[in-house]
């Protein structure tokens, strides 16, 4: 089955190009309508006084390289199919469509296709008078006695470089020379722990990187790497990539473009950019350019390196401002900035005291939900995930612990639950912990500030709802807990434990929750059974009403 979204196989880089044409946030890119075969992506505010600077070949790599046309970078974009070349006639169109009487110079990837299309283009357009040099950037390293190095994500620094010059009015001579001076400078490596997906593809072969492995040195058509690397370290993947780099540029500074092959998420880029931020590397950084795609291969589950020998005029090049769609600004490289700041610690002062009748009160409450805790486990199950009962226990536990080390305020109200709060949102897992901890903690505070016990804990109760986003009928804790409050306040504890049964009850009736797990659960698998925070409440009310 294909990974991929798409309406028809065929029309897929034309929809395509009209979606990146059409969301382009200068609003200053066209597609020349030539013909559907002929995919040629421009400036919409080029008037050929300068010279063009072109560049193109398979889709697929985005934002390479309709991503780099605009304003300071490539005049037009060719695009060809997936992975596969322009036409010579798609070249020659755009060569001819943007191309005034300054030439322009033609970047090409060191591909067989890509070099012979636009090779044949260029002569073609040679006919129409149109002068046209060539530059081709070869900039992989992976196999160092390749006498055809591939060309890969550098490509964008020479694109970067070129356009810059182009842009400030140099002649084509001009152009070409710094361009191959870049493609001189460049030096570029990648690795992926799992290769890419074709669109429209429904192999189920099996995935030719092993787990565990990545594979150094992989082009951006998905063909395999040089090498296999046993690891899926961050940093020994860096260290990898990094030493023949560092071998290639000397001491020289450099800037490096940190490049997602298409399916390396956010976090792993960050984090890889920190490793190259620790690496042999960081002392000659002077500029980091991404990370982000540049150069893609679809989907591909790896990135690249491309590092630029810097001099003053490609220092100027690539910090220059462009206005395309894929181009990343370069960010100076520093060390991580940290600023000092005091820490907050939430730990509570509270000093422990003694009152028998509390003491009575909280071991029965703790004790009660220690011994509810396989029947409320099995109530989970049914409705949940089934570590209510559990859930609840741990933190009855962890009180009763305190209670016998004599560690408890149980002669101070307010700071009682207050720490009572605090030990739950620690040692009960999931939200249950948190939730408690909301109850107890704000209860406390009420306390603290003068408010009547009965109130104090209502105050709790709207605070975790707050907090929680659960209600009166949501099927949850509060449906025993909310109305047992309410008769605390009003009529005593005897209400009280009266109107938590009832609540309790009219759970097992509920055949729809508004919160939690039991939100997930179908309507059969509710009929009949309790809320098992429900059930807890009920029976601690019961337990400290004896």
């Amino acid at each position: 089955m294909s990974r991929f979204f798409f309406n028809d196989r065929k029309q897929l880089v034309n929809d395509a190009i009209e979606g990146l044409v059409i969301s382009a946030p200068h609003g200053n890119l066209v597609r020349l309508d030539i013909d559907p075969a002929i995919r040629i992506v421009a400036r919409a505010d080029w008037d050929k006084s300068r010279v063009a600077v072109i560049s193109g070949g398979g889709s697929g790599h985005e934002p390479a390289h309709a991503g780099f046309v605009g304003k300071g970078m490539l005049t037009a974009a060719v695009c060809g199919d997936v992975f596969a070349s322009p036409s010579v006639d798609a070249v020659l169109n755009a060569i001819v469509a943007v191309t005034g009487d300054r030439g322009c110079l033609l970047i090409v990837k060191n591909y067989t296709g890509d070099r012979l299309n636009f090779g044949l283009a260029a002569e073609k357009a040679k006919r129409y008078g149109l002068k046209v040099e060539m530059v081709i950037v070869a900039d992989d390293i992976a196999l160092p006695d390749n006498k055809q190095p591939r060309g890969i994500a550098g490509t964008a620094l020479v694109h970067k470089i070129a356009g810059y010059a182009a842009e400030h009015g140099k002649s084509l001579s001009e152009v070409r020379d710094i361009a191959r001076q870049a493609c001189d400078s460049v030096y570029s490596l990648g690795l992926a722990m799992e290769t890419c997906n074709l669109p429209g593809s429904d192999s189920e072969e099996e995935e030719r990187i092993q787990r565990g492995k990545v594979e150094l040195g992989l082009g951006i058509h998905g063909e395999p790497g040089a090498s296999v690397v046993d690891t899926h370290n961050s940093k020994a993947l860096i260290e990898t990539l990094v030493q023949p780099l560092k071998a290639a540029v000397g001491d020289d500074r450099v800037a490096v473009l940190i490049n997602n092959l298409g399916g390396v998420s956010a976090l792993e880029m960050a984090l890889l950019t920190k490793e190259l931020a620790h690496s042999a590397l960081k002392d000659q950084i002077a500029y980091l350019i991404g990370p982000a795609p540049l150069v893609s291969s679809l989907d591909m589950k790896g990135f690249s390196l491309s590092l630029l020998r810097l001099n003053g005029v490609f220092e100027q090049a690539i910090c220059a401002d462009v206005q395309t769609v894929g181009w990343q600004k370069p960010v100076p490289f520093a060390p991580m900035k940290t600023q000092p700041h005091s820490a907050v610690y939430t730990g509570l002062e509270s000093v422990p005291s003694e009152n028998p009748q509390v003491r009575a009160l909280v071991s029965s409450a703790a004790q009660t939900l220690i011994g509810l805790e396989n029947r409320l486990n099995a109530l989970d199950a049914k409705v949940g995930d089934g570590d209510t009962g559990s859930t609840f226990a741990e933190g009855a536990r962890e009180i009763v612990h305190l209670l016998e080390s004599d560690a408890l305020p149980l002669n101070n109200t307010a700071q009682l639950l207050q720490l009572v709060g605090e030990r739950l949102a620690t040692v009960m897992g999931g939200s249950s912990g948190v939730l408690m901890s909301i109850f107890f903690t704000a209860a406390g505070q009420a306390v603290h500030n003068g408010t009547a016990l009965s109130d104090a804990l209502l105050l709790g109760l709207k605070q975790m709802k707050h907090y929680g986003g659960a209600d009166l009928g949501d099927r949850t804790l509060i449906d025993a807990l909310q109305p047992a409050l309410e008769a605390l306040r009003d009529s005593g504890l005897d209400a009280a434990v009266t109107a938590a049964k009832n609540g309790a009850a009219s759970t097992a009736t509920m055949q729809k929750a508004g919160a939690g797990r039991s939100s997930y659960v179908n309507r059969e698998n509710l009929d009949g059974v309790s809320d098992p925070g429900a059930v807890a409440i009920a029976e601690v009310f019961a337990a400290i009403a004896k």
